[in-house]
């Protein structure tokens, strides 16, 4: 046989020896080891001596040496004494409560319970590490208000159940509402416990206890954050924090307190408005921002501070939906015609106000229903009846703001302040808008033709003034020519006064200019000057004497030869001089005779008409010539 084979395994089996021996060394010597992440629970087996070493009746941990389990727990290190046929020695791994986590504890011996109690109270026992001090200090059986945080225990485990559970969180805008599960009744007549202080935010059970906390709601309530509860002493429902908008204020009725001096005085009679953690509402309101309101022994009754428009129209609703249930309003005018009309009412509630108008109503849509509503539709409908519907449609401004005056009236008995009335769309009966339109179709047909007509009679006389003024022109134009005609004439003397009066400065300059030279001559022959001068002078009367004689004598004779000759032969005889003067050729070298030996023939005709032609040349001539002389002269 090949020993050498086989000496791996022995070396194996080594240890195994090893452990066994030591067992059995020292167990059979009454030695027990406990190692260090290790505690050992004891069970003695049998009483050598006595019968009062016997558990009493219900009792299963042993305190005292009785046989049974025994509560106190053998903390890692060497024991002796501990015989293996009188003590079974289990090794127990301690006992971790992770963070987050919560170590509930049932005790399996101890007192009962107390009644009406569900959860056993604290004791003195190092956490429950220690069995022994937690039986002999009156522990109690059952679920236990005291629990492990974090950490590391030895637990007898004979006597005590652990259950881990995780610790309670609330969330960011979220508020913890408390109930507790244990403790004295409620006060009657109240909904929720009373106020106790020191158990830091019920995380000391014993201490809201001995506190004289009450089971069921309690009035306070947690804030965001991690708490180590014990769940089988309350139960935390999350609710939303309560948040108040910009532009609001919540009035606070309180469920939960004391019964509170009234504050609202003497005049007000419709409820009790007490200080602040009194029962009713209270008289100071909370402003926008966010609070922790417990929901179930207060209510917060939103109220708008800012200018609230309320529409009594079916298609328009305000984002408040405080007029949701509004429409629009039917009222029947006093003729008889039934019309709709729409409504705004725009009020105002201050903030001091507030708490009474909650005080009395309750909420903003009993304020609605209850005094707006009713108020603001019986008076249009009153309104309506005293006049008929053209009156109405014609008296909107003055209905408006005796509405306006009216309703502002009755909403200040009750704290609110109307700030307008305005009534919007106005809806007549069909047939009565028919008769209205036709109406006025006919009105403005009657217009029309009015003032076609006065444009008939304005284009009529526009054409008679215009006709007028035509022949004004025309009179103006022959005035005109008249006036013209006179100025020209008038020119026409005036030249001639001025002609003559140029032959009489002309005449005068030249005898100046003969004195200015006989005296320049230096006096050479005074009186040969002085002869000269009146031989200039006698000159020139006598040949102004002879002109003027000739001109009178010529003028005589034409007057003469005119009045003796006629007109019309004068005229023949100065045709013909002036031929026979100038030497005019009137008859053609060559004649052609008509035949006839008339002498009023066609030679004839053509003859007087030369002389005509010959004559008037002539006569423009002379009397160019006649001008050019004068101009000389």
């Amino acid at each position: 046989m090949d020993f050498h084979r086989f000496l791996p395994w022995l070396w194996l089996l080594v240890p195994v020896f090893v452990l066994v021996f030591y067992k059995l060394f020292f167990r059979l010597f009454g030695i027990i080891i406990i190692p260090e992440d290790r505690i050992g629970l004891v069970t003695k087996k049998f009483v050598l001596f006595g019968k009062d070493k016997e558990l009493p009746d219900g009792r299963i941990i042993a305190v005292n040496g009785e046989a049974g389990f025994q509560a106190k727990a053998l903390a890692p290190g060497i024991y002796f004494w501990k015989w293996i046929w009188q003590y079974e020695i289990t090794l127990q791994p301690f006992i971790v409560v992770p963070q987050g986590k919560v170590g509930l504890i049932v005790s399996k011996d101890g007192k009962e319970l107390e009644t009406g109690r569900i959860l056993a109270r604290k004791v003195s026992c190092d956490s429950f590490q220690d069995a022994e001090s937690f039986i002999r200090n009156g522990g109690r059986k059952g679920r236990q208000t005291a629990f492990l945080t974090a950490g590391t225990y030895r637990i007898n485990t004979f006597l005590f159940e652990l259950q881990i559970v995780d610790a309670l969180s609330i969330h960011e805008n979220m508020v913890g509402i408390i109930t507790t599960l244990d403790g004295a009744a409620i006060d009657q007549g109240h909904i929720a416990g009373r106020m106790i202080e020191g158990h830091n935010n019920f995380q000391d059970t014993d201490a809201f206890l001995e506190g004289g906390g009450n089971r069921g709601l309690q009035p306070q309530v947690i804030l965001a954050g991690t708490y180590y509860f014990n769940p089988w002493f309350i139960q935390v429902e999350e609710v939303k924090m309560t948040e108040i908008p910009i532009g609001f204020v919540g009035v606070v009725i309180s469920y939960f307190g004391q019964d509170g001096e009234d504050l609202s005085g003497k005049e007000f009679k419709h409820g009790n408005i007490v200080a602040k953690g009194h029962k009713g509402v209270w008289a100071e309101p909370l402003g926008p921002g966010k609070y922790p309101i417990n929901p179930f022994i207060m209510r917060v009754e939103f109220v708008p501070t800012t200018n609230l428009v309320l529409n009594w129209a079916s298609a328009r609703t305000e984002s408040h939906q405080l007029d949701k249930h509004l429409s629009t309003i039917t009222v029947r005018s006093k003729d008889g015609f039934p019309f709709n009309l729409d409504v705004s009412q725009i009020i105002h509630i201050p903030m001091t106000e507030a708490p009474k108008v909650i005080a009395r109503f309750g909420n903003m849509n009993n304020l609605v229903s209850q005094v707006l509503e009713p108020t603001i539709g019986n008076y249009f409908r009153n309104s309506a009846q005293d006049a008929d519907v053209i009156a109405f449609l014609k008296m909107r401004k003055e209905r408006q703001e005796s509405a306006k005056k009216h309703i502002g009236e009755v909403l200040e008995q009750y704290n609110v302040f109307g700030v307008d009335t305005l009534i919007g769309d106005i809806v007549p009966p069909e047939s009565l808008m028919k008769t209205l339109t036709d109406r006025k179709l006919a009105e403005e047909q009657k217009i029309t033709f009015e003032t076609q007509r006065m444009a008939q009679e304005t284009r009529q006389k526009l054409e008679k003034e215009t006709a007028i003024a035509e022949i004004q022109k025309e009179v103006v134009k022959a005035d005109q020519g008249v006036q013209i005609a006179e100025r020209i004439a008038d020119a026409a003397v005036k030249k001639a006064e001025g002609e003559a009066q140029s032959v009489k400065v002309q005449a005068s300059g030249d005898a100046e200019k003969v004195r200015l030279l006989a005296n320049a001559e230096a006096e050479k022959t005074k009186l040969l000057a002085k002869a000269d001068a009146e031989k200039i002078l006698l000159t020139g009367n006598a040949e102004a004497e002879k002109i003027l004689a000739i001109g009178k004598s010529s003028a005589e004779s034409y007057k003469l030869a005119v009045e003796a000759m006629g007109g019309n032969n004068f005229t023949q005889l100065k045709v013909t001089e002036a031929i026979g003067s100038n030497k005019i050729k009137i008859i053609p070298d060559v004649l052609i005779s008509s035949g006839s030996g008339d002498s009023n023939g066609p030679i004839s005709g053509l003859l007087g008409m030369q002389l005509l032609n010959q004559l008037s040349r002539s006569t423009g001539e002379q009397n160019k010539n006649g001008n050019s002389s004068a101009d000389q002269a």
